[in-house]
């Protein structure tokens, strides 16, 4: 990893743990988020993983239509970095613990790639 490709994903870290600690106050059911990216093709690349403790918890959240709030406060803190996107919900997924632990045996390294 790049000088600046690490200082990118220093900013990333900081900015989506803002994310991470109103959605855990807010938010029923999330647990936390992670990034993926591939700084040869940053920010194209750029995923972010939101994680909800169960498929119930998830199914209301998207029910409920508030993935738009979390997509959009996503959304506010990339542009602060200056990252933009034209649809920002194609580069955040949501998924659960449940389903990591019946799919992957809880092994999250092995579910992210």
């Amino acid at each position: 990893m790049r000088k600046t490709d690490k200082k990118i994903d220093n900013q990333l870290r900081i900015e989506l743990t803002d994310v991470c600690e109103t959605a855990l106050k807010e938010i029923e059911g999330f647990q936390w988020l992670t990034h993926l990216v591939d700084y040869s093709n940053f920010p194209k690349s750029l995923q972010v993983v939101c994680v909800f403790d169960s498929n119930d918890n998830l199914s209301s959240f998207m029910g409920a239509g508030a993935e738009e709030g979390l997509n959009a406060l996503i959304e506010k803190k990339l542009l602060g970095m200056g990252i933009q996107f034209k649809q920002v919900g194609k580069h955040i997924t949501y998924d659960t613990e449940e389903n990591c632990l019946r799919r992957h045996n809880g092994k999250w390294a092995d579910r992210l790639n």
